[in-house]
């Protein structure tokens, strides 16, 4: 899905007469109940670059959140009003630069995204010296963790998922351990505590440590997967996007290295198909942060694009949407100030009743209740670091048409500090 669409009602066309200020300064006074001004919200997701794939489900996730909270009447007495625009990666910085300054020129309370934790280092700084909220449904850079209070991810932090993947090598009976990682935040931060946890459980890292990365841009990986291969490694890991991982895997199998001990991660995670001869990946595993979406939240995504083919970050993007949207309700407030500052104690981290979607829970908080949102991509509530505190990884299997399929999900702790 390549798209730019800006879902808004009829009355802001005529809503031109309003004071937009007010979407920093504060729409109204916390807790004012009637009168606040419409729920603004924009994504900055990847509908181009390197990390596409990402998109469709990520922008399914805002919009199924968006309709359900709408048609349970809306966030004090308004429509949620969602603007979606692109992301791209950071190799197009000025992509990602461009789109938000658009959404702080609509005064936005929140911003959703991005997927690439580099890109949201490479904007984070407009967006939260502007007090505005920003969300990242899969950004999982370590040095994001507590960047800024303005600055909320539903995707856990790289501890979660390098610690999973880390283990699951070790526990498959490998020793040794090449990565092929590339020169950027995500991918460093990544391989930093995979390798961390392998060497942990007695295994030995023979290529891939700091100094080993390659160019987010490079194109010719012959040289680089002859240096990771000449250590006889039993196992691969890839820790890169989709754009270098089909020419290293192509590089893989013409050095004839055992596919089946090759590792994927979420930024490469995909059904490649009849991108390589059937059977080249079978056997392969890969990780992603999240529990599969049930077949029943999996039918809810179709609803609003029914082309989709991929569910990743789809729930914690439509996590982060009602996480926004139930924080206003509870803070009587449309004011990003107002609605940051009730974002942990709705995720749960005050405790509170539990509920799940829009109408119970701010039903709850219509009468005056605590509550802890049920997260449909299980998350732990925001810890004192705006992280989750805990979180599932997915583990996947690659078949003989080089597909993957969800095996089963390990639950971790975020680290606190």
């Amino acid at each position: 899905m390549n798209r730019r669409t800006a879902v808004r009602s009829l009355a802001l066309v005529a809503a031109g007469s309003l004071t937009l200020a007010a979407c920093t300064s504060g729409g109204e006074e916390p807790g004012g109940g009637g009168g606040a001004e419409p729920l603004r919200i924009g994504s900055l997701l990847p509908q181009t670059g390197s990390l596409s794939q990402l998109g469709p489900p990520e922008i399914a996730g805002v919009d199924l959140a968006q309709q359900e909270i709408n048609e349970a009447g809306g966030v004090l007495g308004s429509d949620v009003e969602v603007t979606h625009t692109d992301s791209s990666d950071a190799d197009h910085a000025d992509v990602a630069t461009q789109s938000v300054q658009e959404l702080l020129g609509e005064e936005v309370a929140a911003i959703v995204g991005a997927a690439s934790s580099q890109v949201t280092l490479n904007v984070i700084d407009d967006v939260v010296g502007a007090q505005t909220l920003m969300v990242s449904p899969a950004n999982t850079a370590t040095e994001l963790s507590g960047y800024d209070d303005f600055f909320f991810r539903t995707a856990p932090p790289d501890s979660v998922q390098g610690d999973v993947l880390g283990n699951l090598i070790a526990s498959d009976g490998n020793a040794t351990l090449s990565i092929l990682v590339f020169n950027e935040a995500y991918g460093t931060g990544l391989r930093d505590v995979v390798q961390s946890t392998f060497e942990s459980a007695g295994g030995t890292v023979t290529y891939g440590a700091a100094g080993d990365e390659f160019d987010p841009t490079e194109q010719n990986f012959s040289s680089i997967v002859s240096n990771a291969l000449s250590s006889d490694p039993d196992a691969v890991a890839i820790l890169a996007f989709t754009t270098q991982t089909p020419l290293i895997v192509q590089e893989l199998v013409n050095q004839g290295f055992d596919m089946s001990k090759v590792y994927f991660v979420d930024g490469n995670l995909q059904n490649f198909g009849s991108d390589f001869d059937p059977g080249t990946l079978e056997g392969a595993q890969g990780t992603l942060p999240g529990a599969f979406p049930s077949d029943e939240f999996r039918d809810r995504l179709l609803g609003v694009n029914d082309g989709l083919q991929d569910y990743s970050y789809a729930a914690e993007s439509y996590d982060a949407t009602m996480l926004v949207a139930l924080a206003a309700v509870k803070a009587g407030s449309t004011a990003p100030v107002d609605i940051q500052a009730e974002m942990a104690a709705v995720s749960g981290a005050t405790d509170g009743t539990e509920c799940t979607g829009f109408e119970e829970c701010a039903g709850l908080l219509e009468d005056g209740e605590e509550i802890a949102y049920q997260a449909v991509s299980g998350i732990g509530p925001f810890n004192d670091n705006n992280d989750p505190s805990a979180a599932n990884i997915g583990i996947y299997l690659f078949d003989g048409e080089n597909n993957n399929s969800f095996q089963r999900a390990e639950f971790g702790e975020v680290p606190a500090g």
